[in-house]
């Protein structure tokens, strides 16, 4: 298991962290195990400066939208105490964590070590080598449903990819094996049973009986006979316990 962990999404004026881009939103899932738990966090943040146009066709913010929105320096505590020490999963990591740590530096606050992040996109193509990595794509290897992606919206993104998450992961039977007992692990482990202290008798009738025999008859080779599974029927009759 996994333990708990946030997908999270950030949404930005442009591709440069290093340069004048801002974050405009941040959207983050609680996932517990791999499962979302419901808990979730979206912001949209005031970048200070205007969005072009062609990001807006992608994401849908303007500037007219985010200008009253708060500072990224005004939101920061809420989004670190959301996330707490928790390990921060995001498609093409390295994007994501470039503009937080940006931002917590720009209001004067401690970046998130790069070894909290795990980037799903290499994941993906670890997993699926030289196989399209995008969020799309992966959503539909995984079949899952794009219907509420009409733009790209942090939020959204992020539950997008808390699906892809667990698949990625195994889905949701990544803990199972059936490699029987021994196993280590999340396989699963068959524990012994004591013997029954007196075996069960036949319910069945003579009828019943012969009907059986002669189907098991009509058969060439029945797979139980051939792992000697079931040897020849007891002459013995049953006991009545009726």
């Amino acid at each position: 298991m996994t333990g708990r962990q946030i997908i999270f999404d950030t949404e930005t004026t442009g591709f440069h962290h290093d340069g004048d881009d801002r974050i405009t939103e941040l959207g983050c899932v609680e996932v517990i195990d791999l499962i979302p738990t419901g808990k979730e966090l979206r912001i949209l943040v005031n970048p200070e400066r205007d969005i072009p146009p062609e990001v807006t066709k992608v994401t849908g913010h303007t500037w007219e939208m985010l200008k009253d929105e708060p500072l990224f320096a005004q939101v920061a505590d809420q989004f670190l105490d959301f996330v707490q020490d928790s390990e921060l999963v995001a498609h093409n990591a390295g994007f994501d964590m470039g503009f937080i740590n940006m931002e917590l530096k720009r209001c004067g606050k401690a970046p998130i070590a790069s070894e909290r992040f795990i980037d799903t996109a290499a994941m993906a193509r670890k997993k699926f080598p030289g196989a399209p990595a995008s969020l799309d794509a992966l959503c539909k290897r995984f079949d899952i449903s794009l219907e509420s992606r009409t733009k790209h919206g942090a939020l959204i993104d992020a539950y997008l990819l808390a699906e892809v998450y667990l698949e990625l992961n195994g889905g949701r039977e990544q803990g199972l094996s059936f490699s029987g007992s021994g196993s280590e692990g999340t396989d699963v482990v068959y524990p012994p049973r004591a013997a029954r202290p007196k075996t069960l008798v036949s319910r069945a009738t003579k009828e019943e009986r012969a009907a059986h025999a002669a189907f098991i008859g009509e058969m060439d080779t029945p797979l139980w006979r051939m792992l000697g599974l079931l040897k020849d029927q007891p002459k013995a009759e049953p006991e009545d316990v009726s």
